[in-house]
C-alpha cells in the first residue's frame, strides 16, 4: 500500500468514512476537501481501496459504469472527461424484477446502452476497430445511480471516490449486435409509472456510445487493469437522470435494441433523503 493509501492518510480516511457510512446506512459527509491536494488520482485511489475491501468480503466485480458522458454534466461538475466506477454482481436487478431499495440513499435512474466485452482490450489508445472487434453483444440498461452522501450537490472528487455514484443496474434479456440497430441515432424513452420521464438519443453519450467505450478501455489499460472478456460496461446516460421512490415502476425502451423494466420496493425508513 502506498503512503497515500495508508489507513491514516487522507485517502485512507476518506475510504474508511465512506465504508462506515455504507455499513451503518447513514449519509456520509463529503470527502472532497481532504482529497483536493491529490485531485482525481486521490479520488480513484479511494475508490480502489473500497473496491478491494468489497472483493475481500466476497463481492464479485462484473464490469464498469461510465459517468459524465454529457457535456452539460461535465460542466456541472467542472470535469474535463468522463468518470468511471465498478459494477458488482450483487448490484444487478433482474429484468421485470423488484428492486430492494433499502440500501439506497438518493436513487435516480438513467437509460443507457450496455456493452458486453467478448475479448480483452489491452490497448492504451484503442481504435474504433479494436473496440468493435472486442464486442460480444449489446443490451438496453437502466442504471440506478445513487449518492452515499444523500444529496447530489457534491464535488467531482466526492462522486469519483463514491465509486462513481454506482448503485444498482438492470439489463435487458435479449442481446443484440451493432448490426441490429443504429447505436448513434437510436431513440430512448425512460418511463416512470407509465409516463415519459426522460428521452434521449445515442449521440448524447459523448457524441457516440462507442466513444465512451473507447475512453474507458484506454483509461483502464493505462491504469494497468484493462477491460476483460465478459465485462459489462454501462456506457453512459442517453438522457437526463430522474429521481425515483417507493413503488415506482421504471421502464426503458431503446429503438432497435429492446426494453427493460423493474419496480421499486419500499425504501427503508432510515434511508437518507
Amino acid at each position: 500500500m502506498s503512503n497515500n493509501q495508508e489507513p491514516d492518510s487522507p485517502v485512507g480516511k476518506a475510504a474508511g468514512q465512506l465504508t462506515q457510512a455504507r455499513a451503518a446506512h447513514w449519509a456520509a459527509a463529503p470527502v472532497s476537501q481532504a482529497l483536493l491536494p491529490l485531485g482525481l488520482e486521490g479520488a480513484y485511489a479511494c475508490q480502489a481501496i473500497n473496491t478491494r475491501l468489497w472483493v475481500s468480503e466476497g463481492r464479485r466485480p462484473v464490469g464498469y459504469k461510465i459517468g459524465l458522458t454529457a457535456e452539460a454534466a461535465q460542466q456541472a461538475f467542472g470535469a474535463t472527461e468522463p468518470t468511471r466506477g465498478v459494477l458488482f454482481a450483487d448490484a444487478e436487478v433482474v429484468d421485470a424484477g423488484i428492486v430492494d431499495a433499502s440500501a439506497l440513499f438518493s436513487p435516480r435512474v438513467e437509460g443507457e446502452i450496455a456493452f458486453v466485452i467478448g475479448r480483452d482490450i489491452p490497448e492504451e489508445n484503442p481504435t474504433v476497430v479494436d473496440v468493435l472487434t472486442a464486442l460480444d453483444c449489446v443490451l438496453p440498461a437502466i442504471e440506478i445511480v445513487d449518492s452515499r452522501f444523500g444529496r447530489w450537490d457534491v464535488h467531482l472528487l466526492d462522486a469519483v471516490a463514491d465509486n462513481g455514484a454506482a448503485g444498482l443496474f438492470a439489463l435487458g434479456a435479449e442481446p443484440k449486435t451493432l448490426r441490429d440497430f443504429d447505436v448513434k441515432l437510436c431513440g430512448m424513452v425512460l418511463e416512470v409509472n407509465g409516463e415519459p420521464a426522460s428521452t434521449g438519443v445515442g449521440l448524447a453519450c459523448l457524441g457516440h456510445p462507442l466513444n465512451a467505450l473507447r475512453w474507458l478501455a484506454g483509461n483502464l489499460a493505462r491504469d494497468g487493469a484493462p477491460l476483460r472478456a465478459g465485462d459489462v460496461v454501462l456506457s453512459g446516460a442517453l438522457g437526463p437522470m430522474v429521481p425515483v421512490g417507493p413503488g415506482d415502476h421504471v421502464s426503458l425502451r431503446i429503438s432497435g435494441l429492446g426494453s427493460v423494466d423493474f419496480t421499486f420496493g419500499k425504501l427503508d425508513e432510515g434511508a437518507a433523503k
